[in-house]
C-alpha cells in the first residue's frame, strides 16, 4: 500500500507532500516535533508525547495547530489510512511559511506535518541481549534543550561520530564532565550499590516520555532512585548503564568509550525496565 502523509490538513500521498520553499522550519528550524512508538494499534505515552508538543509550541510562543483531541484522531486516522499498527509516528509543526525575516510572521498559519512507518522490530534483539556501545563527546549545542527542537545538526553530527566508531549512540558530556544525555536518547547508570541514577529534568536535557514512564515503573518496582548528574567517570564504574528513547524503549548499554560496564552483559535492572515498559505499551498493567 502507498503511504500517506498529512500536510496542513489533507491527507495526501506521501510522494506529493510538500512544505512551502519559505516555511520557517526549513529556513530557521522554527518548529518542533515528536516521535511516537506505535505498537500493536496503541500510540505509545501518546498522551505526554502531545502535552510536551504544547509546552514546546509555548516556549517558542507558538499555537496548537489543532485541537488536542483533533490532533490525536488524525495520527490514528494516519495509523489507519498507512495500515501501521507498529511502527514511528513523526509528527512536526513550524511556525509557518512567511517572507524570510528572523522577526515572528504576524498572521501565518502554523505547518503541521504527520508521517508514519512501519517498524517490525524497534532495535534488533541481538542488541537487546548483547548490549551497545556509547562514546561520549563534548555537549555543544544550544542552551533549551528542553524544548524538542527542529534544529538538530549538533546531535546529527554526534550520530555520526558514534557510527564512525562503530557504536549505536553518543552521550553529550558538558563543560563540567557530566553527562547530560543522548544524541535522541535518555542516559541512565546503575551504580555499583543498585541505584537507578539519571539526570535532572531542567533546560540542559530534553525530558523524555519515555524517561518519565520509566521513573514511574522503577519507583512502583520499589527501585532506590536518584535523580542527579552523573560524570563520565562514575558511568565507567557503573554496575550498568542503559539509555531510553521512544524508539528503543530500554537499552542496555555495556561499554562506554572503550571501557566494559560492569561485568560486560546486559544487567537485570534494565532487563526487568525494558519488560516493563513493552507491557506498558502493549497496554498491560505492570
Amino acid at each position: 500500500m502507498a503511504r500517506v502523509a498529512y500536510v496542513n490538513g489533507r491527507y495526501v500521498p506521501f510522494a506529493q507532500a510538500k512544505v512551502h520553499v519559505e516555511d520557517r522550519g526549513f529556513q530557521f528550524a522554527d518548529g518542533v516535533y515528536e516521535v511516537v512508538a506505535l505498537k500493536d494499534g496503541n500510540l505509545v505515552d501518546c498522551d505526554g508525547h502531545v502535552t510536551r508538543l504544547e509546552r514546546s509550541l509555548r516556549e517558542l510562543r507558538m499555537v496548537m495547530p489543532l485541537p488536542r483531541r483533533v490532533l490525536e484522531l488524525v495520527m490514528r486516522e494516519m495509523m489507519h489510512r498507512n495500515q501501521v499498527n507498529t511502527g514511528l509516528l513523526y509528527l512536526q509543526v513550524t511556525r509557518g511559511a512567511a517572507r524570510r525575516d528572523f522577526g515572528f510572521p504576524r498572521r501565518t498559519a502554523p505547518t503541521l506535518v504527520i508521517t508514519v512507518r512501519p517498524k517490525r522490530v524497534f532495535v534488533p534483539e541481538t542488541l537487546v541481549d548483547q548490549g551497545i556501545r556509547v562514546i561520549t563527546i563534548p555537549d555543544i549545542r544550544w542552551k533549551r534543550r528542553d524544548i524538542k527542537s527542529v534544529a538538530l545538526l549538533p546531535q546529527v553530527l554526534g550520530k555520526q561520530r558514534a557510527i564512525d566508531a562503530g557504536a549505536f549512540e553518543a552521550w553529550q558530556v558538558d563543560d563540567h564532565g557530566y553527562v547530560t544525555e543522548g544524541c535522541s536518547s535518555n542516559a541512565w547508570i546503575v551504580t555499583t550499590d543498585g541505584t537507578l541514577v539519571t539526570r535532572h529534568a531542567d533546560n540542559e536535557i530534553l525530558n523524555g516520555i519515555t524517561r518519565l514512564s520509566i521513573l514511574d515503573l522503577a519507583k512502583a518496582a520499589g527501585f532506590g532512585v536518584q535523580i542527579r548528574p552523573f560524570t563520565v567517570e562514575e558511568a565507567h564504574n557503573a554496575r550498568e548503564a542503559f539509555m531510553t528513547s521512544a524508539s528503543t524503549f530500554v537499552l542496555p548499554i555495556t561499554r562506554i568509550d572503550d571501557r566494559p560496564i560492569g561485568d560486560g552483559r546486559p544487567g537485570p535492572l534494565g532487563q526487568q525496565l525494558r519488560q516493563a515498559y513493552i507491557g506498558l505499551a502493549d497496554g498491560r498493567s505492570t
